[in-house]
């Protein structure tokens, strides 16, 4: 079944793209959750005239990301959190990455940010992804609170 993403898919795709995705997958979830609809060629059509005349804006967007991206690598993020030694009694998610972000003026959503589960102090990269085309590597650590 091809359908046309209305909104970014992790591990699908981003919006406006055509997949190819089992049926049930496509008629039972993403159509009813208003995240893609059917790929006919009229909508095929629309879409790559949509497509074309996107084009100009999405230059200007990705030029904004790319300013973005060199702001948040000048960001130094200390997360403090409990610990006994090096083990931590919890986890430092992407919500917690996402929260130290928002605190020094760079709000990020917390699903844009790809770094797993720490459970001990130390320094750790995270992926932070801005746009389809930009990415950009995160370098934070976990200090133990005192």
């Amino acid at each position: 079944m091809e359908l046309i993403l209305r909104q970014d898919v992790q591990n699908l795709g981003f919006k406006d793209d055509v997949v190819t995705v089992k049926n049930g997958y496509g008629r039972n979830f993403l159509i009813p959750q208003g995240v893609a609809h059917l790929a006919t060629p009229s909508a095929k059509k629309v879409l790559a005239e949509n497509l074309k005349q996107r084009a100009f804006k999405e230059a200007k967007i990705v030029e904004d990301a790319k300013k973005l991206a060199e702001k948040i690598k000048a960001i130094e993020i200390k997360i403090s959190a409990k610990a006994g030694g090096e083990k931590l009694f919890g986890s430092v998610t992407n919500a917690d990455i996402a929260e130290a972000l928002e605190k020094a003026g760079q709000p990020i959503d917390r699903k844009f940010i790809t770094s797993g589960i720490v459970k001990r102090v130390g320094k750790y990269t995270a992926n932070v992804r801005l746009h389809r085309d930009v990415i950009v590597e995160l370098s934070y650590e976990i200090i133990a609170e005192k």
